[in-house]
């Protein structure tokens, strides 16, 4: 295994998460932890501007009843590239992924236009940490791809300034200038950038905030079924006992209950009811508990699983 920092010679420690150049590293970016705003500050409020803003984009396009604009949120989920300059998921030779941003991204949008549309509505789904606990078949490696592409600007700006911080990144075969597609937040949508990127043998590489990074993603479904849903309905279920005891049905034998079946549609179902009920947004409330539990990847984590 070769990393960054051997590759170019890098002898001081680094913020850059420090990764095999030669093949996909098991971890990904997370956005909930971009959300955080731990590491460089600055490219955290520009990469949380580019995420907010494209699932802005998206909402609008959601709930408007204007065919053109419906099909432009469809066709910004469809439309992104995946970006292989991180060396970041789950390729399974080398780091040259095939990604599937058409099929994936229809399949993102026929869940915010279908089952989930009303919690698209009034505002429980609606940032991109959001997708893994609504979407089948969208976790760690489609996540972090489509947060990647959607915050690759603030990320060329970051591995810029490392590259002014550690000159080295610039020798060996050099900066190369190439096209690449980025989000622009100000126009809201995709567009072509030339950028310069640091390369290894001649393919670009673009660095990562090393607290930016997870092996998985902080907010998933079973994690959300596990704590915030079922608590919820712990709550709802219970009963006060004669001496004023609340009386709550233990999580094993709610996870028993047919109704209750982890899957995609009973976090839908609980969620939204939970909303239409009392406005209790349990997205919420599972971010406020996970926020509270958040650790960014320690160095050994990164070694792990990048070795």
């Amino acid at each position: 295994m070769t990393t960054v920092t051997q590759y170019y010679g890098i002898t001081k420690d680094v913020p850059f998460l420090d990764v095999n150049v030669y093949d996909d590293n098991r971890l990904f970016v997370d956005p909930f932890a971009v959300r955080q705003g731990l590491g460089p500050a600055t490219w955290a409020a520009a990469a949380n501007f580019c995420t907010e803003t494209f699932f802005d984009e998206i909402t609008r396009s959601v709930i408007s009843s204007r065919p053109a604009q419906r099909r432009k949120g469809q066709r910004l989920l469809q439309r992104f590239e995946e970006p292989r300059e991180t060396r970041l998921g789950m390729s399974k030779f080398g780091f040259d992924g095939h990604g599937g941003a058409d099929g994936v991204g229809s399949d993102i949008w026929d869940v915010l236009t279908g089952d989930a549309e009303a919690l698209v509505r009034v505002g429980v789904f609606k940032q991109v940490e959001d997708l893994p606990l609504f979407v089948p078949g969208v976790g760690n490696d489609i996540t972090s791809d489509l947060t990647t592409r959607v915050i690759f600007e603030p990320l060329v700006d970051f591995t810029g300034e490392m590259v002014n911080l550690f000159p080295e990144l610039a020798g060996r075969t050099g900066i190369r200038r190439v096209l690449r597609q980025v989000w622009d937040p100000l126009a809201a949508n995709w567009t072509d950038k030339l950028v310069d990127l640091p390369t290894v043998d001649g393919h670009p590489l673009l660095l990562v905030p090393k607290p930016w990074t997870r092996h998985n993603l902080t907010l998933n479904a079973t994690r959300f079924y596990d704590t915030a849903l079922l608590s919820h309905v712990q709550l709802d279920r219970a009963v006060r006992s004669r001496d004023g005891k609340l009386l709550k049905t233990p999580k094993d034998r709610l996870r028993e209950d047919a109704s209750l079946k982890r899957s995609y549609e009973t976090i839908i179902r609980i969620v939204e009811a939970a909303y239409g009920n009392d406005r209790s947004n349990l997205v919420s409330e599972f971010k406020r508990w996970a926020q509270e539990r958040y650790q960014a990847t320690s160095d050994s984590q990164v070694r792990r699983y990048t070795a």
